[in-house]
């Protein structure tokens, strides 16, 4: 007799003509089914996960009462499981379960935060945009120092500005024999007080020779009292023209530099955008051609800027050059000729004219009381 083959729960099914499962084996079936789970999880918890050989999809079915051929269609309403809760979480879904027990799925635009700026990135960034800087800059001074490249000239003000400098190096020698006039006068008077002082001396000790001592003495003190006046004269004259040389036509110059440096820039982005405007225009180069101009537009705005700074400040540093200058001058011319000429009573006025007060000797030093 034939040993019967073992048969697998699949076979034992059995099925109707419709191929729908009866009553009674379905009933059976779920009871199997319930017994197998873990304690407390439905049916309707129960997460199944298939995999075909044509389909690498992953789903989760709901398991709950098989339909019957007699059974009509019924909605229900389920409750989400925590499994399927926390995988439609991780899908970007947002539930909203209200406490009528009912799932309702909440849209609407998902914001996402600024990224957080990196300081470092930042400083990266310009380091990069100086270095390009710096680079076309040094190419274009090297062009126009080899006869290669072409510079923006305006001829007018290149040559205020040439004036303006060698007016500077002038002006600077003018001071410096001033002021060396004005040490050797202060070591005169010095000397001539000291004179002064031996004479009046001898005037007291020598009687045969009191008188002639006594004259020498007068003079040489009057001469001290109006070589000081002279070089109060003198050092107001330098001061004045030190302010105009080294503060406002340093200023001006420096104002020089800058519409220089912004001229070099001009005319470095201007090469670059004449370059690239003289090569292919296609898909790659359209782009680049776009951002030069607008850089070139930029440094032109600058340009133009520094330019019209340079104008304005060269016109006004002639207006008060001429007005101080002639002051000066005036004060200068008059104390000379009234000192050598022993006019004491016009050098004196000439310094109440442009009101100068001369330092009393001795008075800068503090006194006893203050140094107690």
């Amino acid at each position: 007799m034939a040993q019967e083959s073992p048969k697998n729960s699949a076979a034992e099914i059995p099925v109707t003509i419709n191929g729908q499962l009866e009553d009674s084996h379905e009933h059976s079936f779920n009871s199997d089914l319930k017994c197998s789970l873990p304690v407390g999880l439905g049916l309707s918890e129960t997460k199944i996960t298939s995999y075909g050989f044509d389909c690498a999809k992953e789903g989760v079915v709901e398991a709950g009462s098989f339909p019957s051929s007699s059974a009509s269609p019924k909605s229900s309403v389920i409750s989400p499981s925590p499994a399927a809760a926390s995988r439609l979480a991780g899908q970007g879904c947002d539930l909203i379960i209200p406490t009528g027990g009912r799932a309702q799925q909440k849209s609407g635009p998902v914001v996402l935060a600024d990224e957080v700026k990196n300081p470092a990135m930042e400083k990266l960034e310009l380091v990069r945009k100086w270095s390009l800087n710096t680079y076309k800059c040094t190419r274009q001074i090297i062009s126009e120092k080899l006869g290669r490249g072409s510079r923006t000239v305006d001829l007018e003000l290149e040559a205020q500005i040439d004036i303006l400098r060698d007016n500077k190096k002038k002006y600077e020698n003018i001071l410096r024999l001033a002021q060396t006039l004005s040490t050797q006068l202060f070591q005169m008077v010095h000397t001539q007080r000291q004179l002064g002082e031996a004479f009046a001396d001898l005037s007291l000790k020598s009687l045969e020779l009191h008188e002639e001592f006594g004259y020498n003495a007068d003079t040489q003190k009057l001469l001290a009292k109006n070589g000081e006046t002279l070089l109060g004269a003198i050092n107001f004259f330098i001061a004045s023209v030190n302010t105009l040389v080294n503060k406002t036509i340093e200023d001006t110059l420096l104002t020089v530099k800058q519409y220089e440096s912004a001229r070099i820039e001009y005319d470095a982005y201007r090469t670059d955008l004449e370059e690239l405007n003289l090569g292919p225009r296609d898909a790659n180069t359209l782009p680049k051609i776009e951002q030069s101009q607008q850089l070139f537009q930029v440094h032109k705005e600058k340009y133009d800027k520094m330019r019209n700074d340079v104008s304005i400040k060269l016109k006004f540093l002639e207006e008060n050059k001429v007005k101080v200058l002639h002051n000066q001058l005036v004060l200068f011319h008059n104390a000379i000729a009234a000192y050598f000429a022993g006019n004491q009573k016009q050098l004196e006025q000439t310094l109440k004219q442009f009101h100068i007060k001369l330092k009393t000797p001795g008075a800068d030093a503090p006194s006893w009381l203050e140094e107690q």
